[in-house]
């Protein structure tokens, strides 16, 4: 089993790279779906975020307010680290949970999609590291596409992230989606194609 770390700053396309190398045949599995799942009706991390932020990031029954507790973490750089030393350990032992079943189902190349792949020092955990890059205004002009974000809005969740360029320098393998699907999918085959070849060799 070969197993691939996949990052890349936000809105650098990782999502489209993720989902193409899915439907060549790579197992998945995502850093952000554990998050979210951890922090879901009765997750696993909800006690621990009351206690260091209180109620006043939950709802009236008891979900957690997403909206409130990412205005006060993009705003507060502590607080963001409070956040992370919260549900980074849990999400890595939940992927490598995933992991032991992949290689006890016989998965042949597995993708950890982990956005914070380097923050949460998870990096060791891939044979190869991967990062999905694209130019500062495509991502800010993404984010304004996708989620209605503002220049300054996007460019707050961009300086919270380490910068790409450093990721890219710790990467193996560097993916730029600035550029036509067309030609994105068929840099993705040749990649596939390469890890498919390499597995076989080892």
């Amino acid at each position: 089993m070969l197993t691939i770390a996949l990052t890349g700053g936000i809105a650098c396309g990782k999502s489209t790279v993720s989902g193409m190398l899915s439907a060549l045949g790579a197992s998945i599995i995502d850093a952000d779906q554990i998050s979210h799942s951890l922090t879901a009706p009765n997750g696993a991390a909800l006690p621990a975020i009351r206690q260091t932020f209180g109620s006043s990031v939950f709802n009236e029954d008891g979900t957690l307010d997403r909206p409130a507790l990412s205005a006060l973490v993009f705003s507060d750089k502590a607080a963001i680290e409070k956040l992370n030393a919260i549900i980074h350990p849990l999400v890595k032992q939940h992927m490598e949970d995933q992991l032991t079943a992949c290689r006890k189902q016989g998965a042949q190349i597995v993708i950890l999609d982990v956005p914070l792949l380097f923050e949460a020092s998870m990096q060791h955990m891939g044979d190869l590291v991967a990062c999905v890059v694209a130019p500062e205004e495509v991502q800010i002009a993404r984010m304004a596409s996708r989620n209605g974000y503002t220049r300054e809005e996007a460019l707050s969740r961009i300086r919270n992230q380490m910068p790409v360029s450093e990721k890219a320098r710790l990467s193996d393998v560097v993916i730029d989606t600035n550029k036509p699907l067309t030609e994105l999918q068929k840099e993705i085959e040749r990649l596939y194609q390469g890890w498919s070849a390499r597995k076989e060799q080892a």
